[in-house]
């Protein structure tokens, strides 16, 4: 048995094409252009990396972008005046500020202040919190968690009803997975370092999100044959036949799970290109949804 590879980089691609016809449409008939900004401290090359992409991204389907780059020394209250020059920017739908911040701002902070119409990242309080709450819709979910659902449904993978399990319990994946599953009415079970027998947690699921930041950590004989497995994880590894001297694992032994699992994400090319498609469609939700028009 081999499992059916879930291609991300293609169902990212088929959702940008959506997007793009979604702002034309948008632009033709109601004359508004989704703005997505941007907010940059440092010079992380992560992070500058990330911010490339996302502008690159937001050109392809015609999101107009708007970049701010700002020293890793910035105050807090610089930080927060930019943000607050960017609510009060109608041309602007949706704010990210790229984590991680330097130790000395208060990352809470900074993401509480921007406007919740155009926290299109899906991590101000009030949509965290409404995300943990039943019949409680936020106006944006975080990017790479919603993404992970996006996944499953485009593959036609069912959710109601199966047994998933969350390996980690991060505020950035693990934790907003877990409610995004539990809402689509599966049987849900959290897993983190002090799980006892972790494999025979893993066994259990008929979904698998692997998000804990630990290369091949989880092995071919921790799957339930037939199991939806899908890797969150993206973590360098030693490899001297690699021309970078490292080659990009998960937190799934890939080669092994695919003989098992039903479905399986690729890293890279799985997990990783739908958060920019995500974030790309948060933009456009908050344009449509008319973010800092006046009219939201």
């Amino acid at each position: 048995m081999s499992a059916t590879l879930i291609d991300g980089k293609a169902i990212a691609a088929t959702i940008r094409g959506e997007i793009r016809d979604a702002v034309e449409t948008l632009q033709r008939e109601q004359g508004r252009v989704p703005g997505l900004a941007t907010v940059l401290v440092g010079q992380r090359k992560d992070s500058e990396t990330y911010v490339r992409m996302k502008k690159r991204a937001c050109e392809e389907v015609g999101i107009v972008s708007f970049g701010h780059e700002l020293p890793a020394d910035v105050s807090q209250e610089a930080l927060l005046g930019v943000v607050e020059e960017l609510n009060a920017n109608p041309s602007v739908h949706g704010i990210l500020v790229q984590l991680p911040l330097p130790d000395h701002i208060d990352d809470e902070a900074v993401l509480a202040a921007i406007s919740l119409e155009k926290d299109v990242d899906g991590f101000h309080p009030l949509n965290i919190g409404r995300l943990s709450m039943k019949r409680r819709e936020p106006l944006f979910v975080p990017c790479t968690p919603k993404g992970c659902i996006e996944l499953l449904d485009r593959s036609g993978i069912e959710i109601g009803g199966r047994n998933a399990v969350v390996l980690g319990r991060s505020n950035i994946v693990g934790l907003p997975v877990a409610m995004l599953l539990l809402h689509r009415n599966a049987t849900l079970t959290v897993c983190h370092s002090r799980t006892a027998d972790l494999p025979a947690m893993v066994r259990q699921a008929d979904i698998l999100v692997a998000a804990v930041g630990r290369p091949e950590m989880v092995r071919g004989d921790w799957i339930k044959p037939g199991a939806a497995v899908i890797d969150v994880g993206v973590n360098a590894v030693d490899d001297a036949d690699d021309p970078r001297g490292y080659r990009l694992v998960g937190d799934v032994a890939f080669a092994e799970a695919r003989q098992v699992a039903g479905h399986i994400t690729p890293v890279p090319g799985g997990v990783g290109p739908m958060t920019i498609a995500m974030l790309l469609k948060n933009t456009l939700d908050a344009c449509a949804r008319g973010a800092g028009n006046g009219d939201s």
